[in-house]
């Protein structure tokens, strides 16, 4: 380091700086972000409760395969497939029944009257409608054409003559809710077994305008998947086909991490993408603070849970871990471009020493009226 002083006093003014030089130097001066030698020296210490893993070309691949932290750090989603075009009833829809029958005598029809109408039977949880002479009927997972032949069948031993009609309505069970996100929230009866996803936020009036990397997520009896709607309307395959009784709702991704240090702001930083490499967040944190970062100390700090530690090197060794990485080198930086930030990692810069000279000249010369600069560090 090549110091430059410009002196504007006398031989004692000279000395008054030595002192005033001496005497800051051994205080401990205010700033925004820790050393990395402090933090260094702290993990070196018996009681360090954290582990401390500089990361580089050599081990950023071993790396990218530890267990992932924070909510939602990662999605799933069930498979596309395409399904049948008809409807199956289920238990809850709605079943019309016309049994026409055009002979004098009929058992089903009065005078004069060609049908009978047997409107709204409600299938049973049991999967069943009850029709006059023939008790109850198993109608559950038959398409409409399979049940009215079913009746059919089973009538003609009765009134050979007759003939059936069958109208179906949705149920609960055919149905599926669009609960939020979209601009018209509700019901939507499947109007076949091959209703897709796309088509219900559609008929929804698509996603709701100012929510913010949005997320659709579907919950499917026990189950509950996600995934990015850009991704969803990006890739075909993602447009899986609906079943019954599915719930979707479209969210706001409310992930984050955190920057803070020597950065170009110190904030919440939401994840406007589903993946967040240490250099892109570099990025999107404004960089680093000129004045005041050390570009040899970018930390990434991260909590690990009990289940995710490991011995054999495959994972953290303990559950608070600090990654850093050097940004003055080609190997720090091919690192940060591979490492993934997880939801709720913070990203610290932490300061350069050159920051405490620079301060203790800065008032040296409000004192004195020495200029002062740092130059070559």
């Amino acid at each position: 380091m090549n110091r430059t002083i410009k002196s504007i006093g006398g031989a004692s003014k000279w000395a008054a700086v030595a002192v005033t030089v001496t005497v800051l130097s051994a205080c401990t001066l205010p700033r925004g972000a820790a050393l990395t030698s402090e933090i260094v020296n702290e993990e070196r210490s018996d009681t360090s409760a954290f582990q401390v893993v500089r990361v580089g070309r050599a081990n950023a691949a071993a790396v990218a395969h530890w267990p992932g932290t924070g909510t939602n750090s990662s999605y799933r989603w069930p498979t596309g497939t395409r399904g049948p075009q008809g409807s199956v009833i289920r238990s809850g829809d709605k079943v019309n029944l016309s049994i026409w029958d055009n002979q004098e005598n009929s058992l089903l029809t009065q005078r004069d009257v060609k049908s009978v109408q047997l409107p709204g039977l409600t299938v049973s949880p049991s999967g069943t409608i009850f029709v006059p002479y023939l008790d109850e009927v198993v109608i559950n997972g038959q398409t409409p054409a399979q049940a009215r032949r079913e009746i059919q069948n089973r009538i003609s031993a009765i009134v050979p003559s007759a003939q059936v009609q069958l109208e179906m309505t949705p149920g609960p069970n055919n149905a599926v809710d669009l609960i939020s996100g979209v601009v018209s929230p509700g019901s939507f009866p499947m109007p076949d077994r091959n209703y897709k996803i796309l088509s219900v936020i559609a008929q929804g009036g698509g996603i709701a305008p100012g929510l913010r990397n949005p997320i659709v997520r579907l919950q499917r009896g026990g189950s509950t998947y996600d995934i990015r709607a850009e991704r969803l309307f990006a890739d075909a395959s993602h447009n899986i086909t609906l079943r019954g009784g599915d719930n979707i709702l479209v969210l706001e991704d409310k992930r984050y991490f955190t920057a803070f240090g020597a950065t170009g702001i110190e904030e919440l930083i939401r994840f406007e993408q589903e993946e967040i490499t240490a250099l892109e967040a570099m990025s999107l944190i404004g960089g680093l603070s000129d004045n005041r970062a050390n570009p040899k100390g970018v930390l990434v700090l991260r909590d690990y849970g009990q289940t995710a530690l490991r011995v054999d090197g495959t994972g953290p060794s303990k559950a608070q871990v600090i990654f850093a990485f050097d940004m003055t080198t080609a190997d720090g930086l091919f690192a940060a471009r591979k490492f993934l930030v997880q939801p709720e990692d913070t990203v610290l810069a932490t300061e350069s020493s050159v920051t405490s000279v620079r301060t203790i000249l800065g008032l040296v010369g409000s004192v004195f009226g020495v200029a002062d600069t740092v130059q070559n560090y």
